[in-house]
């Protein structure tokens, strides 16, 4: 089952987090121990043989392959962390993608239950067989990916005795012959029966039809999206690569990390705590992340933190049935709310809430900032000034750049140069209102106009 700790850390508190470090379901120390007891083992394996079982000469032999093996425990020679954070970040992306892909029939239902009419057995019967069928595909895919549902329903056979198919759909299910995946059978059968109940009329119009349709898609595409990422892993190369890292890393760490005879004089060597603290801690923090790596790339199967697949399961027919069926036109009587009479009125809170009614509604950011008087005098608009410009180009620009007090001067806008200076007067003319109109008379007289600001 599913750890979940979301209550415990709902309000920060002191020692919250730290009260989490004691559990066992689901924790890195249930993950991790038994490697962890490994790694120890080994390591107390070499110390002793350095210490006891070898000659003199043997030592100094040791000695010699620790030292060179302690230079390989360096991260700059082995990247770990940047090694793991991308894999487990990758991990993380993967796991929560499959969450998210998890077909949920609640859009569907509903569509169903508001455009799949008639309270008759026929309507009735209509609607439940139309939701079977998408939970049925849902458990034909997880069937594929999970280990929890294939030993819950091993054969087809569990299937039609769960009441999700019939024997006759089950043979119909079995004569048709392909050598892929058939989860999408269902979802074809009930394409087709909601076609029939359009001719029928029990789906009114084809804009009720398109609705169920589009529902449907979006069901499947996420049963074809769980498919596929169980189909399609993380490249194995990828998860090669950062397992051998961490192993090697560790493996070397063995030998390298062991306390030498402070009397040798051997650099970071001086003193013999016997016990490598700080080498246990990487192995707990980086095998630690190996582990969650491990843990979420596959959430279907039988951790304690993978997806509660049966439940889901159990879950979605449930509620499929209770909308299409007993909640179909199931409406409570409608009357005057509460507070009609009152258009200002309030909501009342319990005693241990009420000092939240005190606290003032969130208006904004900016709203309580204070601004100076002067800041409050509203300026008029400057007004622009039309220049119109006669003649060449050359002329046209150095005239406005010799105007606003030298403001623009030596041609510094060259944007300027691209305006166009010959003009067909009549467009012009249609557009701008502020033209003389014995100027517009003149087909052949070039107009360019600047605003200046």
């Amino acid at each position: 089952m599913t750890v979940s700790y979301t209550q415990v850390v709902a309000t920060v508190s002191f020692g919250g987090f730290s009260k989490l470090l004691f559990r066992w379901k689901g924790s890195i120390y249930k993950l991790l121990y038994k490697d962890l007891l490994v790694f120890c083992g080994i390591y107390l394996f070499f110390s002793l043989l350095y210490r006891f079982m070898l000659t003199p000469n043997q030592q100094d032999m040791f000695e010699r392959i620790a030292l060179y093996c302690d230079q390989f425990t360096n991260t700059s020679f082995i990247p770990i962390p940047f090694v793991l954070g991308f894999y487990v970040t990758a991990a993380f992306n993967r796991w929560w993608g499959q969450y998210t892909s998890f077909p949920l029939p609640d859009n569907l239902m509903m569509a169903v239950s508001g455009n799949v009419h008639g309270a008759d057995e026929w309507g009735r019967l209509l609607r439940r067989t139309l939701m079977r069928y998408a939970n049925l595909s849902s458990v034909l895919i997880l069937r594929s990916i999970s280990t929890r549902v294939l030993r819950r329903f091993p054969t087809l056979d569990h299937l039609v005795e769960a009441g999700f198919m019939t024997t006759d759909e089950l043979k119909l299910f079995e004569s048709l012959h392909s050598d892929f995946n058939k989860y999408w059978m269902p979802l074809t059968w009930f394409s087709n029966l909601a076609s029939r109940a359009r001719a029928e009329g029990r789906v009114r119009d084809d804009i009720a039809l398109r609705l169920l349709m589009d529902e449907l898609n979006n069901y499947r595409a996420k049963c074809s999206l769980l498919f596929h990422y169980d189909w399609i892993s993380i490249p194995l190369v990828y998860t090669q690569v950062v397992t051998i890292a961490v192993y090697s890393f560790f493996a070397f760490c063995l030998i390298g990390r062991q306390f030498l005879n402070p009397k040798k004089g051997y650099k970071d060597h001086r003193v013999d705590l016997y016990i490598p603290v700080y080498t246990l801690l990487q192995f707990f923090f980086y095998n630690g992340w190996l582990k969650v790596a491990e843990l979420i790339i596959n959430p279907f199967g039988e951790d304690d933190d993978d997806f509660e697949t049966n439940q889901l399961i159990d879950r979605n027919i449930q509620v499929s049935m209770l909308a299409v069926d007993d909640m179909y036109h199931n409406l409570a009587p409608i009357e005057k709310d509460k507070h009609w009479g009152n258009r200002h009125f309030s909501i009342p809170y319990t005693a241990s809430t009420a000092p939240e009614a005190r606290k003032p509604a969130f208006k904004g950011s900016a709203f309580d900032i204070r601004i100076n008087a002067e800041d409050l005098e509203i300026q008029p608009p400057r007004k622009k000034k039309n220049l119109p410009l006669n003649g060449s180009m050359e002329n046209g620009l150095d005239s406005i750049l010799q105007q606003e007090n030298g403001v623009l001067r030596g041609r510094s806008l060259p944007t300027l140069l691209d305006v166009p200076l010959h003009l067909n007067v009549d467009a012009v003319c249609d557009s701008e209102s502020d033209i003389d109109a014995t100027d517009c008379k003149d087909e052949e007289k070039t107009l360019v106009k600047v605003v200046i600001e």
